[in-house]
């Protein structure tokens, strides 16, 4: 299956990925904090109060310290202030008092009357500087700590001991292999009915081909005369015949029979390569009814079959080569005769072999193959099932026929059974 097949599914550094964005929210913190607008540096002086409401809002005037003389503004003076800093005197034709402030002391603004409203940027500013690098912080001690914690899972493992792990993958692997001993048996039962067929076929070809055209492959001097005297006309007499038969009936010599009969051989092999067996109405009798009938199994199977397949061989190759390695683990005799680097190979096959069974179990291969088994050993046994086989054939030809395709021409090398 591909979602098993390559996915793979192996564990992503996600916290890894946490602690990273958490870092980089401390760092935008601290950018923001470094290059935000800055508190403004002040400096104190003294006021003279020439206006005053009871709300504190008043004028005053001070003397610039930067050297711009005496100057006046709009203020807002501590009303809650001692009242001996209150004016009760005249004085140039005004009340007088006195208070202290600040002026700015940098920037262009420098010698004006410092308003609090001034440090409102700079407050946000600080604000999500300090947001930030809490959230940051936040989230890389959690990033830290998930991490931490997945890091001491790998360690110590899950709490199923090491020879139940093996034993789960043992049963996981039986039935793996067990739906490609299924479908190979299946396959084989194809094989079997479709060679028979095929060997007529051939038969038949071969024999209306004279065996005066050997002639003119590797035997120049074929003595056809005297083969047909003999009652060898074709290529299938030469065939039956044999070498030993040729020297013996024809006369031939033991070298020129050899040679006969091999061109015969070749002839036969070429010929076999271009015959095919057509499923239609004309393909009657026993080994043809063979044929539809275990055909008929491996397509109500489907492709899917062979998907499973396909993935049990791959998952049983995986799986031996890891219960090997993990065998010390799950007996406390072969740890005992096991030396510390096999024994920690036996650890990781052991971990290894976890996380096969959990990928298998999420993508439900156990269940895959038992269902695959079933449905390739539906019919397998010798039953009256021809006449459906038939019928099912009709209804749908070429799914018949690509699937004998592929399994004769996926089959292995055959020696022709045409000679003796």
């Amino acid at each position: 299956m591909d979602g098993v097949q390559g996915a793979a599914m192996r564990r992503r550094p996600i916290f890894r990925w946490v602690v990273a964005a958490g870092l980089l929210l401390v760092v935008l913190g601290f950018v923001v904090w470094e290059t935000g607008p800055e508190y403004p540096e002040l400096e104190q002086v003294e006021f003279t109060v020439l206006e005053e409401e009871p709300d504190g809002t008043c004028a005053v005037r001070w003397t610039d310290p930067y050297g711009a003389g005496q100057r006046t503004g709009p203020y807002h003076c501590d009303p809650d202030r001692d009242p001996l800093l209150k004016g009760t005197s005249e004085s140039d034709g005004g009340s007088l008092g006195w208070d202290t402030g600040f002026v700015v002391a940098e920037g262009e603004l420098k010698g004006e009357l410092y308003d609090p409203d001034m440090d409102a940027a700079a407050d946000r500013a600080v604000e999500v500087s300090d947001a930030l690098t809490v959230a940051g912080l936040m989230v890389t001690f959690a990033g830290l700590v998930c991490g931490g914690v997945r890091i001491l899972i790998r360690l110590v493992g899950p709490t199923e001991s090491a020879p139940l792990t093996v034993r789960r993958a043992e049963r996981l692997r039986e039935a793996a292999h067990a739906v490609v001993l299924d479908h190979e048996r299946a396959v084989r039962a194809v094989r079997d009915a479709w060679w028979p067929l095929h060997d007529a076929r051939v038969r038949e070809e071969l024999a209306a081909v004279p065996a005066g055209r050997l002639r003119w492959t590797s035997v120049p001097l074929l003595p056809v005369a005297e083969l047909q005297r003999h009652g060898i006309r074709t290529v299938r007499d030469v065939l039956d015949a044999g070498a030993w038969g040729l020297a013996e009936t024809a006369g031939l010599g033991p070298r020129t029979a050899e040679r006969v009969w091999l061109a015969a051989r070749r002839r036969a092999d070429d010929t076999a390569e271009d015959i095919w067996v057509r499923l239609d109405a004309d393909l009657t009798g026993p080994d043809a009814e063979r044929l539809l009938t275990a055909l008929r199994v491996l397509v109500q199977a489907g492709p899917e079959a062979r998907s499973a397949v396909e993935e049990a061989g791959r998952l049983t190759a995986e799986l031996d080569r890891h219960l090997l390695t993990a065998l010390p683990a799950a007996g406390r005799r072969l740890r005992l005769g096991t030396d510390r680097h096999g024994r920690a190979e036996a650890r990781a096959a052991v971990s290894r072999l976890r996380d096969m069974l959990a990928e298998a179990e999420r993508a439900g291969l156990r269940q895959w193959f038992a269902q695959t088994s079933v449905d390739l050993l539906r019919g397998a046994d010798a039953d009256p099932l021809a006449l459906s086989a038939r019928v099912d054939l009709a209804s749908r030809p070429d799914a018949y026929r690509e699937e004998l395709w592929h399994i004769v021409r996926t089959s292995p090398a055959r020696s022709t059974a045409l000679t003796r």
